[in-house]
């Protein structure tokens, strides 16, 4: 049963750093700042679109602050790049959740096979004494029991976490094509503006 505990703790540490993770991120969000972003490309000012969206905390104003500073090099490979670390920080943890996934009902059923066989080896020693016999079969059901459940419950969270990654990854995919379609679109003046 130790082996089930520390699969249970990291489960719950997990989860909870990344429900204080997503908090967070939620908080950060700005589409009023990004909004102002857009303006400003759209009136063909890249300048006053970079200072709007430098030190910005959002993930999505993040990365399109990346491109727009590294955009004579590559736009392409600065909004991957930047999209790539802002979805990296969204997506920690989600393989150990997978992990433990897998792993809780394992032990829950190597849990099984140890009560079992404590059972098995309870009738070899004092015949059929029924309290050592069902002790055995208790602890096998407990196994399960813990490992299906701890599974169920991380199972949950792991869905939930990975269907705000892929929501992330959608805003951030739109961001940076509006952003590729507003700079190949900026014909004026200001659209030259370093």
């Amino acid at each position: 049963m130790w082996p089930m505990l520390v699969v249970m703790v990291a489960a719950l540490a997990v989860i909870l750093e990344r429900i204080i993770w997503w908090i967070g991120h939620a908080l950060h969000r700005d589409p009023s700042k990004l909004e102002k972003v857009y303006t400003a490309l759209e009136q063909g000012n890249i300048t006053e679109a970079s200072a709007i969206a430098k030190n910005s905390k959002d993930s999505v104003i993040k990365v399109l602050w990346n491109a727009l500073n590294h955009r004579h090099a590559s736009l392409e490979g600065a909004l991957s790049v930047a999209s790539g670390i802002e979805l990296q920080k969204a997506g920690r943890f989600l393989v150990a959740m997978d992990t433990l996934i897998t792993i809780a009902p394992l032990l829950g059923l190597m849990g099984t096979v140890i009560g079992i066989m404590h059972s098995f080896s309870a009738v070899g020693e004092s015949g059929l004494e029924v309290s050592k016999v069902s002790g055995g079969i208790g602890e096998a059901l407990i196994a399960t029991a813990c490992g299906l459940g701890v599974a169920i419950f991380v199972v949950l969270f792991y869905n939930y976490f990975g269907a705000l990654v892929t929501k992330l990854q959608f805003e951030i995919e739109t961001a940076a094509n509006n952003l590729e379609i507003m700079l190949k679109s900026s014909h004026s003046p200001k659209g030259s503006q370093e």
